[in-house]
């Protein structure tokens, strides 16, 4: 009697192997194709404040923190919340008042009957989540506002000794009024420093007025809905970093923003004359970051002068401090910011 043939082994299945090249590719044509999709998601309960819009989507596509200023009732807290409903984020909100404490933030440890006895269980606090709305900001002491900088920082946060490593994509957006300032705690500037982007949120103009007016009152705001997930965040962050930039537009960028540290070499007399502080090298690395990232949303594989100057204003703004001077004079950080784009030249001057 004949053995019996050996069983036919099942097919094992080879990966196929991912060309780097292709999902980049597909990444900015995922980008490019879901911008418009993105801004008709937000315009269902945000009309108008393309520009502010356009800003945040900047800063989030490219792993920075944002500070919006603008005064009450121009929907800043709906817009930011908008944005994670769009990218799918978990959303946590905390209210900044003159009496919270780092541990509200971050969380704490409580004194909990376990298995074993009774032990200290820490509870994470809002911290914890993708994307934190810290609101107003400026009303909570420094030692409270302290509690965001390592996480803004090092996504992390240290409580009682013991290191919690945050969840990514991480992004902190704050908002600040610039009105009623008896009563604040201004962010110091090591912490301004951190937000890649002050988005400056002005009054609607009076037609989109009267469309928010005419949409809030007649029914309610229809869902958003999901275009992106927290994986595809993450992976335009590294895309991003990706876009070429030519050398001339990076050292446009260094020194348009080397160009506002007043008695330095090549600062122009005026910014002698106003400032006090200039910007320092992380506002460099952000022009140019944030050019790479408005090209991408343009469809564009490269970057150019126009795209250092339209980030030049939401970089710069609160990297400047103006003195006693200008402010007598009626000098605006904005406008000393469009008088430097104006004076500062596309490409060095030969001596």
């Amino acid at each position: 009697m004949s053995a019996l043939p050996p069983p036919i082994p099942a097919p094992v299945a080879v990966p196929v192997p991912v060309n780097e090249q292709d999902l980049e590719r597909k990444t900015v044509e995922l980008l490019h194709s879901a911008h418009d999709r993105i801004l008709k998601e937000v315009s269902k309960v945000i009309v108008g404040q393309k520009e502010v819009i356009e800003q945040m989507l900047i800063a989030l596509l490219a792993g920075g923190h944002g500070l919006i200023t603008g005064a009450p009732g121009l929907a800043k807290t709906l817009l930011i919340n908008s944005l994670a409903q769009v990218f799918s984020l978990s959303f946590r909100r905390i209210q900044f008042t003159p009496d919270l404490m780092p541990s509200d933030i971050t969380g704490t440890e409580i004194l909990e009957e376990t298995t074993e006895g009774r032990d200290l269980v820490f509870h994470k606090g809002p911290i914890f989540a993708n994307m934190i709305l810290a609101d107003e900001i400026n009303r909570t002491p420094p030692k409270t506002q302290a509690a965001l900088l390592e996480a803004m920082q090092e996504h992390q946060v240290t409580v009682a000794g013991q290191t919690f490593v945050l969840e990514e994509p991480f992004f902190v957006l704050a908002t600040q009024n610039p009105i009623e300032m008896e009563g604040t705690y201004p962010l110091p500037e090591a912490q301004l420093d951190r937000f890649m982007l002050n988005v400056v949120i002005d009054y609607l103009a009076e037609d989109e007025e009267v469309a928010v007016v005419t949409q809030t009152t007649s029914r309610k705001a229809e869902p958003i809905q999901p275009i992106f997930s927290g994986e595809d965040l993450l992976r335009c962050h590294e895309l991003v970093k990706k876009v070429p930039i030519a050398e001339e537009v990076v050292r446009y960028a260094v020194r348009l923003a080397s160009a506002t540290r007043p008695h330095r070499e090549h600062a122009p007399d005026f910014v002698n004359e106003w400032v006090n502080w200039g910007a320092g090298t992380r506002a460099s690395q952000y022009l140019v970051l944030g050019g790479k990232t408005r090209a991408v949303l343009q469809g564009r594989a490269h970057v150019n002068f126009d795209d250092i100057k339209a980030l030049a204003r939401p970089v710069l703004r609160h990297r400047l401090q103006l003195n006693y001077r200008a402010e007598a004079e009626g000098v605006t950080v904005d406008s000393l910011i469009a008088k430097l784009i104006q004076t500062v030249p596309l490409h060095p001057v030969a001596k």
